[in-house]
């Protein structure tokens, strides 16, 4: 499986980015196309961290932005972990912190 990036989070857990979820990603959300690099800074320095209430394996990594041309300001990234390590599941703009 070809992988966009891999890196720590800032827990020092290992997360990757496969390019079938980063195609999956710009096809759901075409905005996101030029957003590779601030999903890695949210995977490493969130604003807040939200366990998924359904999955406890999924955690939604939060960043604000208050400079965005869409309506929404937060910038979520959706991880799933398993056996120590994780990857990225989707990423999308949103309004409003899950809680």
């Amino acid at each position: 499986m070809k992988k966009r990036f891999i890196i720590k989070d800032k827990f020092e857990r290992e997360i990757h980015l496969s390019e079938e979820r980063w195609k999956h990603i710009i096809h759901e959300h075409p905005e996101m196309s030029d957003k590779v690099y601030e999903i890695e800074e949210i995977i490493k320095n969130p604003l807040i961290i939200i366990t998924d209430e359904e999955d406890e394996r999924v955690r939604y990594y939060y960043k604000y932005y208050k400079n965005i041309k869409q309506k929404a300001k937060y910038l979520l990234v959706s991880v799933k972990y398993l056996n120590g390590g994780g990857y990225v599941i989707t990423s999308f703009y949103t309004d409003k912190i899950k809680r």
